[in-house]
């Protein structure tokens, strides 16, 4: 499949079949043991088989069941060893590529929206995409000014698409829903679903970059690159090399993945209170690692196409429950909690079990250096998916207040890619610099 399919029924068909394979592989898997093979060696084929079918049609449909199976990948790092053997490949492939579409329907597309001289306005064009991504793909290209840079033509179809996909996810959920223990799924795709049109506008994704780009411009540790044109369907930005952040997953020295896990984790925080935005689509396909003379690697970053606006930076509260969480105020931070609509008015909790529950998943920022691994990932993803588990029954008495559901996702996503890249990050350094109420303020003299 190379095109953007546009028809619904075409794609729905795709995505309905999906949960027909898994029970058709589980019937396989039963025939396979009687036939005397192993349970664990039938378990572990019927994961590699279910990963392949699930990516491959993923990654072939692009929109919004890629964009979806990339929200996935960066949680690959919670699953158990011999479940994520089997996907990582799989989700890893998601972060950087997808099926191009045909040079014929770029050039459509580029005559549409550039008029019918587009090729005056380069001095040389890639046809072959350099990157394909859930509604879009990259061509690699060189201005009539001399600059390099990547032309983001969006797919024709691509909302269509975006919107059949993420209804029809949502319907078997519940199926997918072992892939990440200890996450719903729906109110992902819920969630995906509701920005299908800032994703698709490709101004809001200009505006938002170049306020970044003239932000960071000059930054030692963040590179974003300006944008150089933008029409409908058409994004111009000037072009960046350096190592995705996805081969520093897989192959990366220490040093890179350390460097790479600090910047991210930099960019995350200090993104919010400088320019009023947060990068919302933290998958490795988004991030490269760029050589630098002074600091070593630099961190570059892509694909403003979702973001959250947060004028004041990341609230407050966040940075107060943080800081009362790490000093045991119990009482304290469940008043917070209660007052901000993270515990409804008609639940009531203990206060010191509220505050066992959370300890554990802010570790990070209680030792001056963390070592994010998949282990620890794991580790709190089984303390809250456990049914007989305390976490899991109070967890599931909390309530996410929609303001607060993109910053929660960007964060969770943000320390699944720490996870893969196995960093050790001074995390608290960060949250000491740039997150409103984590530092106590003052009193005045």
């Amino acid at each position: 499949m190379s095109d953007l399919p546009r028809k619904a029924v075409t794609r729905t068909a795709k995505l309905a079949a999906l949960p027909l394979g898994f029970a058709g592989r589980a019937t396989w898997g039963l025939g396979k043991r009687i036939g005397g093979k192993s349970a664990e060696i039938v378990g572990r084929e019927l994961q590699q088989r279910t990963a392949e079918q699930l990516f491959k049609v993923l990654g072939e449909l692009k929109g919004g069941a890629m964009k979806f199976g990339q929200a996935l990948s960066v949680f690959e790092s919670a699953l158990p060893e011999e479940v994520a053997g089997p996907y990582r490949a799989a989700l890893t492939k998601l972060q950087e590529a997808a099926p191009p579409m045909p040079t014929r329907t770029v050039h459509t597309v580029l005559a549409e929206r550039m008029g019918e001289d587009w090729r005056a306005l380069f001095l040389e064009f890639e046809d072959k995409p350099a990157a394909a991504a859930s509604i879009g793909q990259v061509h690699r290209a060189v201005w009539h000014d001399g600059r390099e840079v990547a032309v983001k033509v969006q797919y024709p179809g691509a909302g269509d698409a975006l919107l059949s996909d993420l209804t029809q996810l949502s319907r078997f959920a519940r199926l997918l829903g072992p892939l990440i223990p200890g996450m719903d799924i729906k109110p992902l795709i819920s969630e995906l679903r509701d920005r299908v049109s800032e994703e698709l506008d490709y101004a809001l994704e200009a505006a938002a970059q170049q306020t970044h780009a003239e932000e960071f411009s000059g930054d030692p540790d963040v590179l974003v690159p300006d944008v150089v044109h933008q029409c409908d369907q058409i994004l111009v930005t000037e072009w960046i090399d350096g190592i995705p952040l996805s081969e520093i997953v897989a192959d990366g020295t220490e040093e890179q993945r350390d460097r790479a896990g600090q910047l991210l984790t930099r960019f995350l925080f200090s993104g919010p209170a400088r320019t009023g935005l947060l990068h919302a689509d933290p998958h490795p396909g988004n991030f490269r690692l760029l050589p630098d003379e002074k600091a070593g690697w630099k961190l570059g970053v892509l694909d403003f196409g979702t973001v959250d606006r947060l004028p004041g930076g990341l609230p407050q509260t966040i940075g107060d429950s943080l800081r009362m969480t790490l000093d045991g105020e119990a009482d304290a931070v469940y008043d917070l909690l209660c007052e901000e609509g993270f515990v409804k008015s008609e639940i009531d909790l203990d206060p010191q079990a509220v505050l066992d529950y959370l300890l554990p998943i802010i570790e990070p920022a209680q030792a001056d250096d963390f070592t994010f691994t998949r282990g620890w990932m794991r580790s709190q993803a089984a303390r809250i998916a456990d049914p007989r588990s305390p976490a899991h029954q109070l967890g599931k008495q909390l309530n996410l207040p929609p303001a607060y559901l993109l910053i929660h996702r960007v964060t969770l996503s943000t320390i699944g890619v720490l996870c893969q890249l196995g960093a050790t990050v001074r995390m608290r350094d960060e949250l000491e610099e740039w997150l409103p109420g984590f530092v106590p303020e003052t009193e005045p003299a």
